[in-house]
């Protein structure tokens, strides 16, 4: 009998039991699998399903978005497309009380269920929205400004995947006891001391999700399924920007939810008006217990030095590195390079911004590089992924937000440009604000420019006195501000083991030698973590055991036998 288990599984336990068992093994193998496929292929998905979802998305603009919910009987609509479509989705409003009123009274039955029926009934959600993957991937399209390709891939694929391996550590973790177990202890002549005791897994209570701008699936799934399958509603909060994606999530969610006989309630939408800090008042909200947020350095911190009530699991910013030392494929090298720092314009938690390069050059396949030819040699790889608009925007997408051209424009005015930032006429999209990444050189000595985040299509080619000195940059920058990724390029065994050893230091996920098909920013569910909750950059690791088993408690009785 499983831990907290009060009745026989629900159905659907039984429906996605291999999904479940193969996802199992998965995280602890830490190899390739992946149960939902990332190709958007009429052969995968079949011939009309590219058509339905976006005519699925198309029917929610300019209109009120179908969301049976408690609410005061207002709507929101706050979001812009960064490829210039009209949104204009209303979504019903709630106030702060009655999300978490609603979300307090389905917690019991939700509990008493126990892991095997909340289990099946997540992986059934999972398998809701994958049927609806084209939808939420238009959706995470515009109102992101990821290309469609990478919105199916990261804000579909990708973020269902990650939500299964957060469902399989939290299963995991749950199972761990036993439901019940029998105690027998000797007492001398007398009969045995025994005891029968039972384990119930108990939520924390109610769950907060924050969602971010820029992967608003991607990174809201992993904490939301993570908290729903261990006994907790959820409130999701998105970002003002993003609603719809999470909105389709939560409508499909409640379906599910509803239908196998539960009170939708445990997963509610709160969108916000303009101004409202709406997720300020939930996150200090004395009955929510947990909260899941990406964003900005400066309200993570707040949410953890504020929210003291509940569990507070943070992606924030934080400064990736690239050290250069010496390559046997230069052009691979910059390739591989230049195709990460395109990727959605660079605007990816984990994209590189600081690449250290020593002063004197470095030692290459092709002979000795300068620094001016490596840094020139990553530009020009840029500047041939951007160079053709329509192939172009496919990998850049469009800027998400104001702040990121503000930055580009903050830029111009230090260092010296080795690439330049492009404005680039979307084909398909007039109104899309659409802008090429730009390389800037700076010294080691410019330190208040790079030990700043620029999130955005911005880097910068450092130059350094030396391999041994990028690697302490390295070491105290990430030590101080964080990073989610850290990248080196060296032939020698000694100076990859002194990158190692300093990301190791440093807390850091590091990537070594990348010239091929596999890129620094992007990480694979049930194999790569994302984030280590080892330096300033994020607090949690998605996904691993202790993201999961602080959102439930083991509560014991125990009677003689």
């Amino acid at each position: 009998m499983m831990a907290g288990m009060t009745e026989s599984p629900h159905p659907l336990y039984d429906r996605h039991a291999d999904t479940l068992n193969r996802a199992l093994t998965a995280i602890t193998e830490r190899g390739y699998w992946s149960a939902y496929p990332e190709s958007p292929s009429p052969r995968v998905y079949g011939e009309t399903a590219a058509a339905d979802g976006r005519a699925a998305f198309e029917a929610y603009l300019n209109a009120d978005f179908p969301l049976d919910q408690p609410g005061d009987g207002e709507t929101v609509a706050t979001e812009a497309s960064p490829f210039g479509l009209e949104l204009n989705v209303r979504y019903p409003h709630a106030a702060a009380d009655q999300l978490v009123g609603a979300a307090t009274v389905a917690l019991p039955a939700w509990r008493d269920a126990g892991p095997q029926a909340r289990v099946g009934v997540c992986l059934e959600i999972l398998d809701r929205l994958h049927k609806h993957i084209f939808e939420l991937a238009n959706a995470v399209q515009f109102t992101s400004g990821q290309a469609f390709v990478m919105a199916f891939q990261a804000g579909g694929a990708h973020a269902l995947d990650r939500a299964l391996e957060a469902i399989a550590y939290a299963y995991a973790e749950m199972t761990r006891h036993p439901g019940t177990a029998g105690w027998e202890k000797a007492a001398g002549k007398g009969d045995p001391l025994r005891m029968t005791k039972t384990f119930h897994v108990v939520p924390r209570g109610v769950a907060l999700v924050i969602g971010c701008n820029t992967f608003p699936t991607w990174n809201s799934y992993p904490g939301l399924f993570a908290s729903l399958v261990t006994g907790n509603p959820v409130i999701v909060k998105p970002h003002p920007r993003a609603v719809l994606p999470l909105a389709i999530t939560v409508r499909y969610a409640r379906e599910v939810l509803a239908e196998a006989g539960f009170d939708p309630n445990l997963v509610l939408l709160a969108p916000e008006a303009p101004g409202e800090k709406l997720a300020s008042t939930l996150a200090l909200h004395p009955a929510v217990k947990i909260v899941d947020f990406t964003g900005s350095t400066e309200y993570g911190d707040w949410l953890e030095a504020n929210a003291r009530q509940a569990a507070v699991y943070t992606e924030k910013a934080g400064l990736n590195t690239v050290v250069i030392d010496s390559t046997d494929d230069f052009a691979g090298m910059c390739r591989n390079l230049g195709f990460t720092l395109t990727l959605y314009s660079g605007q990816m938690c984990t994209t590189s911004q600081n690449l250290l390069i020593p002063r004197g050059g470095i030692e290459t396949d092709q002979g000795h590089k300068s620094f001016e030819e490596v840094a020139a040699g990553i530009a020009t790889a840029v500047g041939k992924l951007t160079a053709d608009p329509a192939r172009g925007v496919e990998l850049t997408g469009a800027i998400v937000n104001d702040a990121v051209l503000e930055r580009l424009d903050e830029v111009t005015k230090v260092g010296e440009p080795v690439l330049e930032s492009r404005t680039v006429e979307h084909p398909s999209f007039p109104g899309a604000i659409v802008r090429t990444p730009t390389v800037v050189k700076l010294d080691a000595t410019d330190t208040a420019t790079y030990s700043r985040e620029w999130f955005g299509p911005i880097s910068f080619a450092i130059a350094t006195n030396s391999t041994a000195h990028s690697l302490e940059i390295l070491r105290t920058t990430v030590g101080e501000k964080g990073a989610l990724t850290a990248g080196v390029y060296s032939t020698d065994e000694a100076v990859l083991d002194a990158a190692e050893a300093a990301a190791i230091e440093a807390g850091v996920h590091l990537s070594c030698n990348l010239t091929g098909g596999v890129f620094v920013n992007q990480s694979a569910a049930f194999s790569d973590f994302h984030g280590s909750g080892a330096n300033p950059a994020a607090n949690a690791a998605l996904t691993d055991g202790a993201y999961v088993a602080n959102r439930f408690r083991i509560v014991q009785s125990r009677r003689p036998a």
